[in-house]
């Protein structure tokens, strides 16, 4: 998840300050990544260093403006056209607690795998329910649209990604079952040797099947 960029797209739409921006983000993303006020003059300050935004003045308030540059716009887009790079995943805290779990004395792993599926349900069930939430306020116009579809698809993200976890989960604990299984059956046995002939017998001779019988007209 970029703060980075997600502060350029929102300063795009015109000058903002800090806590503006902070409320503004967790508003299009529905708090799924929250932020602190700290962390967005952070990014702010990097930003400015690198000259994609400049200081726009103050509001009335005296707040500190930002304005993004034409350099920040030209980045902008290019993170918009740019695939995300998936040759270097972020960690997964679930995948890391599984591997770790394979075999480690006094874990029982299928139950771990058991607890967790039993939250991953949850959140998707929780998840699930919001997004019917979203879809009805945008029905009924009573919020601004644009933040609510930003945040359904959020949340349909976040839904996918669940079901994918529960799937993996399953597979998983079939796969744990299946090396266990196989890991408790007795290796083969090596084919015996044939004992040998006794002095003077002879090899049996091979019999040959009879030739078929031709008749004439």
């Amino acid at each position: 998840m970029s703060i980075r960029h997600g502060l350029l797209a929102l300063l795009e739409r015109g000058p903002r300050y800090g806590s503006q921006l902070r409320t503004e983000f967790e508003s299009r993303t529905g708090s799924t990544w929250p932020l602190n006020v700290g962390q967005v003059y952070t990014t702010l300050a990097r930003l400015e260093r690198d000259g994609l935004v400049a200081p726009g003045g103050e509001d009335s308030a005296g707040h500190t403006l930002y304005a993004i540059t034409d350099t920040g716009r030209a980045e902008l887009h290019q993170w918009y056209e740019r695939p995300v790079d998936r040759a270097n995943p972020p960690r997964d805290e679930l995948a890391i607690k599984l591997a770790m779990a394979v075999g480690a004395p006094g874990v029982d792993i299928r139950a771990v795998i058991q607890a967790q599926r039993h939250a991953t349900v949850k959140a998707m069930q929780d998840y699930t329910r919001l997004k019917a939430q979203a879809l009805a306020a945008i029905e009924s116009g009573r919020t601004r649209e644009r933040d609510d579809v930003a945040w359904l698809l959020v949340l349909e993200q976040l839904i996918f990604q669940t079901e994918a976890e529960a799937r993996w989960l399953d597979h998983s604990e079939a796969r744990l079952v299946r090396l266990s299984v196989a890991g408790s059956q007795p290796a083969a046995q090596p084919a015996a040797e044939p004992e040998p002939e006794p002095p003077g017998a002879t090899a049996p001779t091979a019999t040959t099947a009879p030739a078929a019988k031709t008749t004439g007209r």
